[in-house]
């Protein structure tokens, strides 16, 4: 590994604090609510870390930058997080976001662990720098494809617009379910109006719609559209990256909101650890957590062990991402090069594909198994 010196001060034994740089989307154009969970996230396995003694003594803090869903305010912010000092970088929920922070944090050297963004290419080529808790998105829209299939779709249709990751969503899902005689339609949302989405759903007899859109809008004026048009009354919608999650989602919608299938990162029962960081999470975001809020618990949990370990070195944090073996919520979290994936990897987390239940859309109800 190309090993930059560690920045004056990394290793200091003088109670001054050890830093890690959290990348959290906070306002628009960024989906703030996922931001606001994944700091809560954060903050909490922080103050834990702190509560049993910190590292080796001295307390852990995050110094905290808003990308708002912009990759070249990620980039200047992980200059200027290098700048400070501080030992790695963790967060961000934006695949486009995350994967302009690893290519950066891989040219100066300093270790960063992607909480939630699942974008496979996070870096162009294989590097030690960067490490991943969330699914590689081949991985999960491979299983939500395979949902798809299992319940009967083969004419699915994807609204889509422009972005990196849509488009290789879009691909996954093509890629999967053509070989197995169905076949994905692709409808361009530069060109089309809700009411014309509904118009070739019906002309291409698709008997699923996928949002592969940001929310609020497109997805919320879609979601109402088809809802309302009766053409389509036994269409599926779906929303493979989860969208219908977090409770903006039903506020916007309401009862339209529920029955739309999305990939959810958490295990169907939650181990003693997950439901006592649920019910502290809960208190802290006074609404049920997300599955992102656990990715950020998550992501402190590791970088405490490791820093723990082997110090706040930059260099020997890397170094450690193989070594890794630790409780998390979700389950054990171990770091492994999986094909296809530059950065350390685990392989993988727990992986349902669920709803809102119409009859209670605060109720998540599991469809199918990863």
């Amino acid at each position: 590994m190309n090993t930059p010196p560690s920045p004056p001060g990394a290793e200091r034994t003088d109670g001054s604090s050890v830093q890690i740089g959290a990348l959290v989307p906070l306002t628009r154009p960024g989906w703030a609510e996922a931001g606001r969970h994944l700091l809560a996230g954060l903050e909490l396995a922080v103050r834990e870390v702190n509560d049993a003694g910190g590292i080796a003594g001295r307390p852990l803090e995050l110094v905290v930058r808003d990308t708002a869903a912009d990759p070249q305010r990620a980039e200047a912010a992980v200059d200027e997080l290098a700048r400070l000092g501080v030992a790695a970088l963790a967060g961000e929920y934006h695949s486009v976001v995350a994967r302009a922070a690893a290519a950066r944090a891989d040219a100066l050297g300093l270790p960063f662990l992607c909480s939630s963004a699942v974008l496979d290419a996070l870096t162009e080529q294989p590097t030690e720098w960067v490490a991943r808790l969330a699914p590689a998105q081949s991985h999960g829209w491979r299983i939500y494809a395979d949902f798809l299939l299992s319940a009967g779709h083969s004419r699915i249709a994807v609204a889509a617009e422009p972005s990196v990751y849509w488009a290789s969503g879009a691909r996954v899902l093509r890629d999967h379910i053509t070989p197995r005689g169905g076949t994905v339609i692709e409808l361009d949302m530069r060109a089309l109006t809700p009411a014309a989405v509904c118009d070739e759903l019906v002309d291409n007899r698709a008997t699923a719609l996928l949002l592969l859109v940001g929310h609020p809008e497109p997805a919320v004026s879609i979601v109402t559209s088809v809802r309302r048009d009766r053409r389509l009354a036994e269409i599926m919608i779906g929303a493979p990256a989860g969208q219908p999650e977090f409770a903006e989602w039903a506020t916007s919608l309401g009862g339209d909101g529920a029955a739309i299938p999305f990939l959810r990162y958490l295990p169907e029962r939650l181990s003693p650890l997950g439901a006592r960081v649920e019910t502290a999470l809960r208190e802290r975001l006074a609404e049920a957590p997300s599955f992102v809020a656990f990715e950020g618990y998550d992501t402190v949990v590791v970088l405490a062990d490791v820093l723990r370990s082997h110090g706040a070195d930059r260099a020997r944090t890397a170094e450690s991402w193989p070594r890794v073996a630790v409780e998390g919520t979700r389950g054990r979290i171990q770091f492994s090069r999986t094909p296809g994936i530059s950065v350390w990897q685990w392989a993988w987390p727990p992986i349902h594909v669920v709803d809102r239940d119409p009859a209670d859309p605060d109720r998540f109800r599991i469809l199918h198994a990863g």
